[in-house]
């Protein structure tokens, strides 16, 4: 089999998120089945990818000369050759279509009218269809994210598109922290602050109910987030942490009473999935994947609605037994995602005919 070439350049970075983190743990999983593989990156990669035997890498200058290097790099390959490009759609909409392109479809946010990344927007409004059009297989994270991409493009073939899924970024540890070991008990909600996210309402709706807990914010600064920052520093017993260490990010999720993510799109949910394996109550919102990843275990609420929100923690912080049913559901939920499964249904795609 020729080398499999991917985009990993995401994986890469510091910080990475959601299009980064289900990268990496892709890469990941997929090593271990030693298929060659070709990795196409921007900066140094995780010292484990470097000294597997089947494994190589190739580094191109990082912006716009990124793109024109991996194009012009793609089209000397072999006819057939097998792209992945899990977060850009820009060299897949200009490849050959002797190429075999895979491109990842995360979620449609920048067709939505919420405030997003100008520029990630712009280029995914004016290059996405061309790149559908030019891929031998589509895939996507969520059914969510499939139904959306059929309504939005309906010439779109929707054999033609697979549903691989996503696995949890954390794991549960062998030894569980106390929560009794923390001052005081915590709401936690994870994710750039932005619009979307929704930290807004979740800090109106908090502040609005009685209670001693805690509520802890924890994401990078995003678009449009001077007024969460300012409703931060207004509210007592709330605190934003900013971007935070894999490490200490799995400590404050395991020591927290409950994990609360009323957003109001989602491709997929990483906070959700990561929550529930860890044994943490969710209460989360039924918007894009929200539902389909947390099933029955977690107590849903209106995101648009403060009191609707507010009703949901009170609920939650008071009823032990509702807390321990969820966590035990959770549990078993998070049992049917893995990135072992998600790299079968990859490596089934790209190994049909052409």
């Amino acid at each position: 089999m020729n080398s499999l070439i991917i985009d990993v350049r995401e994986a890469g970075v510091s910080s990475p998120t959601g299009k980064g983190l289900w990268t990496y743990h892709c890469i990941s999983e997929l090593i271990k089945k030693e298929i060659p593989l070709l990795l196409l990156t921007d900066r140094p990669l995780a010292r484990e990818w470097n000294t597997a035997a089947h494994v190589r890498i190739r580094q191109f200058s990082r912006g716009i000369l990124w793109h024109v290097a991996v194009w012009f790099f793609l089209c000397r390959q072999k006819p057939g050759t097998k792209y992945i490009s899990p977060t850009s759609f820009i060299v897949p909409a200009f490849l050959p279509c002797r190429i075999r392109c895979f491109p990842v479809v995360h979620d449609l946010i920048a067709f939505h009218d919420e405030p997003h990344n100008r520029k990630a927007t712009f280029i995914e409004r004016l290059l996405l269809s061309r790149c559908l059009k030019r891929a031998a297989f589509v895939f996507t994270i969520s059914e969510s994210t499939k139904k959306d991409l059929i309504k939005r493009f309906p010439w779109m073939d929707g054999e033609k598109i697979s549903m691989v899924g996503a696995g949890p970024t954390m794991m549960k540890s062998e030894i569980r922290r106390q929560r009794s070991e923390i001052k005081r008990k915590h709401i936690l909600c994870i994710g750039t602050l932005c619009p979307r996210k929704n930290q807004l309402r979740l800090i109106e709706a908090f502040s609005k109910i009685d209670t001693d807990a805690q509520l802890i914010l924890i994401g990078s600064r995003g678009w449009h987030d001077a007024d969460i920052i300012r409703k931060v520093k207004e509210t007592p017993r709330v605190c934003w942490l900013g971007y935070v260490s894999d490490e200490q990010l799995q400590e404050f999720l395991e020591t927290s009473t409950l994990f609360a993510f009323p957003s109001l799109y989602e491709g997929f949910g990483f906070p959700v999935l990561d929550a529930m394996i860890l044994g943490i109550p969710v209460l989360t919102s039924r918007r894009g994947s929200l539902e389909e990843v947390a099933g029955d275990a977690a107590v849903f609420v209106d995101p648009e609605d403060v009191f609707s929100i507010g009703d949901g923690l009170k609920k939650l912080l008071s009823d032990e037994s509702l807390r321990r049913e969820l966590q035990e559901k959770g549990l078993q939920r998070a049992k049917s995602f893995s990135w072992k499964h998600v790299i079968e249904k990859i490596l089934d795609c790209i190994t049909l005919p052409s």
